[in-house]
């Protein structure tokens, strides 16, 4: 009988300014025989890499890619990142920049165009060869290990440092706890809800410019994409629950 396997990915991108030097990190848990009676081993594959000049949106995608393109395709996957641009646009707005051929609304060619096909094609290839994928979100620097270590080898390949990548059984990984994922999100958000709107600190920002919509971390990365273009938008969200919602209210896919 076949064994069946599941699959978790954890991604992250970085970049030291937008643009500026950047890097990517993903860990790949293969977990065999995990539905049979008797289970076999968990291997650990680590990813990493980088470029000079890119951008934060664009590491993120480039973790996604390699992250799915190593994993096998006969098992369940499970795609864990805290870039919700990713997330929306291969589960959401992917669809719509398809079928427009890789354009938005505003007849502009979608940013990034071709990490997301790359992507895209990744997905596709995955899915023909049996495998369902489900890209998860989570919380950045909230304390899950996958995360914090993608993150780790992000910000390593960015800053030109020297890392070493781990590839082998998860007894032997110095994160042998890597696939507990209980720090969620949602707890941040409780905590947040407790403050107005106004007053709490800032989750991200959201702008669209010519019906691209984009999120950015800080204020300053989102106003100098805003500043001076025609009929910009933007907002503050508080969390990523909020981002959503700002997202589907700007939606223009």
């Amino acid at each position: 009988m076949k064994q069946e396997n599941k699959i978790t990915i954890f991604t992250d991108g970085s970049s030291r300014g937008n643009p500026g030097p950047g890097g990517w990190g993903a860990v790949i848990i293969e977990e065999q025989g995990v539905r049979s009676k008797k289970k076999g081993e968990v291997q650990v594959t680590e990813l990493g890499g980088g470029e000079k000049d890119t951008t934060n949106n664009r590491m993120e995608l480039m973790a996604a890619i390699k992250g799915l393109g190593k994993a096998p395709k006969d098992s369940d996957i499970v795609v864990y990142m805290d870039s919700s641009y990713v997330i929306n646009g291969i589960t959401k707005w992917v669809h719509s920049w398809k079928k427009n051929g890789w354009r938005t609304k505003a007849k502009e060619d979608v940013l990034n165009k071709d990490l997301w096909i790359k992507l895209d094609k990744a997905a596709t290839k995955a899915g023909s060869a049996g495998a369902k994928i489900k890209w998860q979100y989570i919380g950045g620097h909230i304390g899950v290990l996958g995360n914090e270590r993608c993150d780790h080898i992000a910000t390593s390949f960015a800053d030109g440092m020297k890392i070493k990548l781990y590839k082998g059984p998860i007894e032997d990984y110095d994160l042998p706890d890597i696939l507990d994922v209980s720090h969620d999100e949602m707890s941040l958000v409780e905590k947040k809800s407790k403050s107005s709107h106004s007053n709490a600190k800032a989750y991200s920002y959201v702008s669209m410019v010519d019906g691209v919509i984009e999120t950015h971390h800080t204020w300053p990365e989102c106003e100098k994409r805003v500043k001076g273009a025609k009929g910009a938008k933007y907002k503050k969200s508080t969390s990523f629950y909020d981002e959503q919602r700002i997202i589907e209210e700007f939606g223009t896919f």
